[in-house]
């Protein structure tokens, strides 16, 4: 799941909290206890909305879907390529007639 997503469920989940503090102040009236809930909803609030544009730069642009593919041809290489070049026999396309 990414950064977005986890972010847009913990704003639904903030939106659930301040509903039922708005109906907890309905049947309880306008009390401190209540006032202070609602004031860290509101600094939740805040806070998830400067998470949201904080990870927006941070969040990496998704890349191609599919790797590009390169073609090797399969004529053989130049062997003016390999002069100057020692043969050690390690992956030496080479056959052991062309070797000294």
């Amino acid at each position: 799941m990414s950064v977005h997503d986890e972010l847009a469920i913990a704003r639904h989940a903030l939106i659930d909290l301040v509903r039922s503090v708005g109906r907890l102040q309905t049947r309880l009236g306008d009390v401190l206890d209540v006032r202070r809930v609602q004031e860290d909803a509101d600094r939740l609030r805040e806070d998830l909305d400067l998470l949201r544009e904080g990870s927006a730069a941070k969040e990496p642009t998704p890349g191609p879907t599919q790797s590009e593919i390169v073609l090797i041809p399969q004529t053989p290489y130049d062997l003016s390529m390999w002069v100057g070049c020692d043969d050690e026999g390690i992956g030496s396309g080479h056959g052991p007639e062309l070797r000294r």
